[in-house]
């Protein structure tokens, strides 16, 4: 067992020393390219400025035979590219069992590590899988000379990832977050469902029977087929400091079933969510954004509860200590968000300056 002296060591000699707590980065949308195509690629330096995290994906939405085409792209792109200091670069690399992960991380931290933020790591099985990460990357950024450490993120996308996710997030200084990935986990699950992310007409409960008629007209009610994941995934972020994110969902054109389910997501605790296309950018910055009622109301709570100790009476409605707790969230939140967003330091009332 490593001792809990030696966690915040570097895992390599002339490493960077591990981080004692994750930047806390407003990451609302991550927003994927694939640094293969010419016309997605065109479009990169546009967006930056305009979405919080653009993410270089080199796994599973790129064939094969453009892999290597993929990883020079992205290289190529970051090289080139001022991301300022609002937009973070993130990659997502191939999975750990793949012939390409190697040179991927080799590539990637050697010639843009200075560059890259973070690392997304799909089909995370266990803390070991991290563990490798850790020390892999640890070796290249002192062969690199790095002064900072790349953070990884992992992804959730199997039954024994699930099952052991409490002890991924805890694995590494280095983890940034995690996020769900519906799609492969609902393969591994053997759930019955075709759909990336979302819900499913088929997962319902039912009125009961009005006057014992069970052939009555009755009322059904779609359930979130992944409100436990999530919020599983939620908790063992919130116990490591590290951030949940939704991850995709795959119907671009059913914008509204987009908006719920992030905003399922952000109310259970998400900080953010992948977009997929450009118009998910907009839905992703609306809703992983507290909005100006919640944040005046959250000012109210704060100033109505004086040193945080008792009770008050608010439109009716009693406030207490944990009423001020969950209203801080808010706040914090807005003040961060606000803090690099002219527009929503004009909707809450603030400005960055203040920040």
């Amino acid at each position: 067992m490593r001792s809990a002296k030696d966690f915040f060591t570097p895992l390599a000699v002339g490493a960077p020393p591990p981080i004692t707590e994750v930047p806390a980065r407003p990451s609302r949308m991550i927003h994927f390219f694939d640094p293969s195509n010419e016309k997605m690629a065109a479009k990169v330096p546009d967006l930056v400025g305009t979405v919080d995290v653009l993410l270089g994906n080199l796994e599973d939405a790129v064939k094969a035979d453009r892999k290597e085409a993929a990883r020079l792209g992205l290289v190529a792109i970051a090289k080139a590219t001022d991301f300022g200091e609002h937009t973070q670069l993130w990659t997502r690399v191939n999975s750990l069992d793949s012939p390409w992960v190697l040179d991927d991380l080799t590539t990637l931290v050697s010639e843009i590590g200075d560059r890259l933020d973070v690392i997304m790591v799909p089909k995370v099985q266990g803390a070991e899988d991290i563990h490798y990460v850790d020390r892999l990357l640890a070796q290249l950024e002192a062969r690199a000379g790095l002064t900072r450490p790349i953070l990884v993120h992992a992804i959730l996308e199997t039954a024994r990832g699930m099952a052991s996710v409490e002890e991924i997030a805890g694995a590494s200084p280095r983890m940034q977050g995690i996020s769900l990935g519906p799609a492969d986990l609902a393969a591994d699950r053997r759930m019955k469902t075709t759909r990336v992310g979302g819900g499913h007409p088929g997962y319902l409960v039912r009125q009961d029977p009005i006057g014992g008629d069970i052939h009555g007209e009755r009322t059904t009610y779609q359930q979130d087929l992944w409100h436990y994941t999530i919020a599983r995934m939620v908790d063992a972020c919130a116990m490591h400091g590290i951030f949940p994110y939704y991850g995709p969902f795959g119907d671009i054109k059913d914008v509204v079933a987009c908006e719920d389910q992030f905003r399922n997501a952000f109310l259970l605790g998400c900080v953010g969510a992948w977009s997929l296309h450009p118009v998910q950018i907009d839905i992703a910055k609306r809703v992983f954004s507290p909005s100006a009622e919640d944040v005046a109301h959250a000012r109210r709570v704060k100033e109505a509860m004086g040193d945080g100790t008792g009770a008050v009476m608010l439109d009716g409605k009693m406030e207490d200590d944990a009423s001020l707790k969950q209203c801080l969230v808010i706040l914090e939140l807005a003040d961060r968000l606000a803090a690099t967003d002219p527009e929503l330091a004009e909707l809450y009332g603030t400005t960055p300056e203040t920040h």
